[in-house]
Parts: structure tokens; C-alpha cells; sequence
């Protein structure tokens, strides 16, 4: 599939979803990137509710053409929770059964320390790059259980919309892909730091902070067109989440274009549990 543009989305499963999660829109011209678009959901959707949010981001992913979409947030759990070769599909399904995130997560806590004698077991991709955290981390259950029920359960209904690993089947007619992202990793493989540049408490940048900022933008820029004014939004976003959505744009594409994919639809454990392109 050619890809004309690239979208890459700081998720937040927060109820005021759209306050912290980012949406950059990159387009691919002659090969390079060029960082087009640059604001939040809140921005976007004009309404920062999660109820408003997520409907809008599934009919914009819907609406996109020959687009690649990277999402900052789990896209599947780990295999060992689930018995045999249950397929991703009844993953989403399970997921959907919960009425909220923490009932869930202390459930596959709970399930795990029965069974593997661990409270939290971490998905082959999660080792291998490296995420912060397993997929149903306190600190970050929030963004499997909505990104899995309210983003990609819909859009496993739309045959021209392709999330993988899971649905290489529909890769060849599809008209956008999607898959997941890490920002962390992306900043891992620039060889930069991965933390000291979020201030979630807001106020004005930290020196300390801002330093390691410019070093992000810097080794970002090697990537992708950044504007000035761009430049300044990713500086002075308290959270960094305006500079993960272009991270998570960034590392999509350029893993997305450098992956084997016929190998990774042959992988028993990523087709069912999912892989970061980072």
C-alpha cells in the first residue's frame, strides 16, 4: 500500500481524554517527512470527553486514505492469559465484557499470579522494545482497555482498515493500516534520552527539562520537517505529549516500511498478541 500520509496519536484512555492526547498529521513527499499538523484531540474533536473523543478518532481513521496511523497505546495482551491459540479477535471481545479499566486489570492480575505466579507478565514485543510498562500496568490499563474497546473493536468492522499484526489478511485491499506505537522506544533506538522532558504538572518549562527537549528535537529533526512554530508547540506542551504524537508518527513509519511483514504474519505469538512499531 502507498502511503501518502501518516498519522501518529499520544493516546490518553483518561476522561478528559483529549486535554493530554495528541494527534500529528505527516506527510510523505518524495520519501521525506513533513510534519503538517500538530494539536490535541481536545483541539480536534472540540470536546476533551473520552464518550466524544473516541468515536471521533475512529471515524477519522475511517475517513483516511492510503494513511498510516501509529497509536500510542496496547493493542493486545499477552498470550499466556488466555488459553490455546485463542485469536485477537476474543481478545477484544473479553475486554469488552468489563464495565471499566481497574476492574480488568486487577482481574488479569489476579489471573496471573494464580496461574504464572506473577502479578504481571509482559508480551514478547514488550520486551523486545522495550516498553515502559506491561500492557495492564496500572499506569497504563487505562489505554489498552479504551484503545482496544472503543478505537479498534470498531474498527475491526470496516474491511478497508487493516490493524496489524492482527489483520494481514486485509492488508493487500486495504485503504489505511494502523498499529501500535511507542514513543520511549523511538527515543531508544535515537540514542536519546527517555525520560526528564514531561512536566505533567504544567508551569513553565524546567531548564533541566528543556534541555533534554532540544536534544529530542534535534535528533528528531534527522526524521522529519519541523516548523518553527511546530518546534515551539512540542518545547513549551507541559506534558510532551505534542512531541510523543510526532515520536509515535515518526517510529510507525519508518518500522512499518523497514519490517518483514510476510515474517511477523507468520509469527504465532505477534498475530495474536500484537507488535510495537517503534
Amino acid at each position: 500500500m502507498q502511503i501518502d500520509c501518516v498519522y501518529g496519536v499520544d493516546f490518553s484512555g483518561a476522561r478528559a481524554a483529549g486535554k493530554t492526547a495528541w494527534m500529528s498529521e505527516i506527510h510523505v513527499r518524495d520519501g521525506s517527512l513533513v510534519l503538517v499538523s500538530l494539536a490535541s484531540l481536545e483541539t480536534r474533536a472540540s470536546s476533551a470527553a473520552r464518550e466524544v473523543v473516541m468515536p471521533w478518532l475512529v471515524s477519522a481513521i475511517s475517513e483516511s486514505e492510503r494513511a498510516l496511523w501509529g497509536i500510542d497505546a496496547p493493542f493486545g495482551l499477552p498470550i499466556e492469559l488466555f488459553a490455546g491459540n485463542t485469536p485477537w479477535q476474543e481478545q477484544l471481545d473479553f475486554v469488552a465484557r468489563w464495565p471499566d479499566a481497574i476492574t480488568m486489570g486487577r482481574h488479569l492480575a489476579e489471573r496471573s499470579l494464580r496461574e504464572l505466579g506473577v502479578m504481571h507478565v509482559r508480551r514478547e514485543t514488550d520486551r523486545v522494545m522495550k516498553t515502559p510498562f506491561d500492557c495492564y500496568h496500572y499506569r497504563i490499563v487505562h489505554q489498552t482497555f479504551h484503545a482496544m474497546r472503543d478505537v479498534l473493536l470498531p474498527l475491526t468492522r470496516q474491511p478497508k482498515t487493516a490493524v496489524l499484526p492482527f489483520e494481514y489478511a486485509r492488508f493487500k485491499g486495504a485503504d489505511r493500516v494502523v498499529v501500535e506505537a511507542c514513543p520511549s522506544s523511538v527515543l531508544m533506538r535515537f540514542s536519546v534520552p527517555r525520560r526528564g522532558y514531561k512536566q505533567p504538572e504544567g508551569g513553565k518549562i524546567t531548564p533541566d527539562r528543556r534541555a533534554v527537549r532540544r536534544t529530542i528535537l534535534g535528533a528528531l529533526s534527522a526524521h522529519v520537517s519541523v516548523s518553527l512554530g511546530q518546534r515551539r508547540v512540542m518545547m513549551n506542551d507541559p506534558g510532551g505529549d505534542a512531541m510523543d504524537a510526532v515520536l509515535a508518527g515518526v517510529g510507525a513509519f519508518e518500522s512499518f516500511t523497514s519490517t518483514d511483514h510476510r515474517a511477523l504474519a507468520k509469527s504465532p505469538r505477534a498475530v495474536r498478541e500484537g507488535w510495537v512499531f517503534s
